[in-house]
């Protein structure tokens, strides 16, 4: 996927996550070890969120082991940045088909 896909991708992510009354604190946080691409706050939970988008695949299928890691190890560094104190979690945005015109699913704890 190129970056202007990915980019507008999220950006439909963030506009889903607005539309259901949560606050996005960043987007596209980067430290050494990857990147976040949305924080976004609701309810004092702060929600670690993935987005991924592919044309014809399950796009959840991109999230892999590897990933989560990476993602894991994120969320301590900005946690550590920040000095906030919520619980969290780490969630998903998929989008399948062509954005704008896609389908969007939204999986909570994927850790889980």
């Amino acid at each position: 996927m190129s970056f202007t896909k990915g980019r507008l991708a999220e950006q439909l992510a963030c506009q889903y996550l607005i539309a259901k009354g949560y606050c996005i604190l960043a987007q596209n946080f980067s430290c050494r070890f990857g990147e976040i691409d949305i924080i976004a706050l609701y309810d004092h939970v702060l929600h670690f969120i993935e987005v991924k988008s592919r044309k014809d695949t399950d796009p959840v299928y991109a999230i892999t082991p590897s990933k989560l890691e990476k993602i894991k190890k994120s969320i301590g560094v900005y946690l550590q940045q920040s000095q906030v104190d919520y619980d969290f979690c780490i969630d998903a945005i998929t989008l399948k088909g062509t954005p704008p015109h896609c389908q969007i699913e939204w999986i909570e704890n994927i850790t889980l």
